[in-house]
């Protein structure tokens, strides 16, 4: 003897076929990781190298990037507040790094790629030096 399927029955097959298949579908895109990424070069001139000396008046350690901002003088000897930004947290830490590595005050000397927009006084960190310690850090980032 076969077995009648009424249309609510197969309504709420139907509904938990779907929902299955999200569930699905959700834990596998869930599981690969995000490789998109912005372009640094969009932002830095990567070709090129500024040095900055200055006080440290914040270190952000964070994700997706961490930030290091100083009281620095630009190109004209006007003090300005410099953004440099820096590896994630995540990829700091695995290279020795901690959130309390650097603290406000700090005297440091930066070495990065230059901000396109030099109004903006932003720099992608290559290298930086506390000498009052000798604190130094020459790593490599994405």
């Amino acid at each position: 003897m076969s077995r009648t399927t009424f249309p609510d029955e197969r309504k709420v097959e139907m509904k938990r076929g779907l929902v299955v298949a999200f569930l699905v579908g959700f834990g596998l895109a869930g599981s690969v990781p995000l490789l998109a990424h912005h372009s640094f070069a969009a932002t830095y001139f990567e070709d090129k190298t500024q040095t900055i000396e200055g006080d440290l008046v914040q270190f952000a350690f964070r994700n997706p990037h961490s930030y290091v901002h100083l009281e620095a003088p630009d190109d004209k000897g006007q003090m300005q507040r410099w953004a440099v930004e820096w590896g994630s947290g995540m990829q700091l830490s695995t290279q020795g790094l901690t959130a309390t590595a650097l603290k406000a005050g700090d005297h440091v000397i930066v070495t990065g790629a230059p901000g396109r927009n030099p109004d903006d006084h932003r720099m992608r960190m290559r290298s930086i030096t506390r000498p009052k310690d000798g604190f130094t850090w020459n790593g490599t980032f994405q």
